[in-house]
């Protein structure tokens, strides 16, 4: 469940411009996730600039919206990453861009294979604190994952309203992956 979004500290403000400005660009999904990128590159916050108990104590992955667009063009969320979790396979209703601003992040990216009843890995990354990547569906069923030993801390931009619908996730897979 997403908690209420916090008020936009001023180290936001910047990040929020410059998505807003992209956005309203135009243009389909994985260009507008590619522009969105580009914009959270520029004005990655440090994690100082997360207002509130963002960080305290937590069982598991902890977001917290921090801002929707009042159109609902998009929304940007933290996600602490306590060590060693990871998210079930899913896929999104919208494009996603997300930034790593403390610790790292593994990203591990599937295709569905006969049809549709078996998931076959199709590449992975790690994201270091400062890195950003971004897609848009189709092609965007994977699972996020803190392989390291502390806190991780993430930035996503979505591109619907998550106040209105509460997850970024479209579905979630527990199917066989082939090795």
């Amino acid at each position: 469940m997403l908690k209420q979004a916090l008020p936009v500290t001023p180290q936001l403000d910047g990040l929020v411009t410059g998505i807003r400005s992209e956005v309203d660009r135009g243009g389909d999904w994985r260009r507008t996730a590619e522009r969105v990128a580009g914009a959270l590159r520029r004005d990655l916050p440090r994690p100082e600039a997360l207002a509130g108990d963002l960080a305290e104590g937590q069982d598991g992955p902890r977001s917290r919206l921090l801002h929707v667009e009042p159109d609902g063009a998009f929304s940007i969320q933290a996600i602490v990453w306590p060590a060693g979790r990871i998210t079930p396979v899913h896929d999104h209703v919208s494009w996603c861009v997300f930034g790593v601003i403390q610790g790292a992040l593994d990203e591990e990216l599937f295709t569905l294979a006969d049809g549709g009843d078996v998931l076959v890995p199709a590449g992975r990354t790690t994201s270091a604190t400062g890195a950003v990547t971004g897609f848009a569906p189709p092609g965007d069923l994977h699972r996020v994952a803190n392989p390291g030993d502390r806190t991780a801390i993430s930035i996503h931009v979505y591109g619907t309203d998550l106040s209105r619908i509460g997850s970024s996730a479209l579905r979630y897979y527990d199917l066989p992956v082939r090795p």
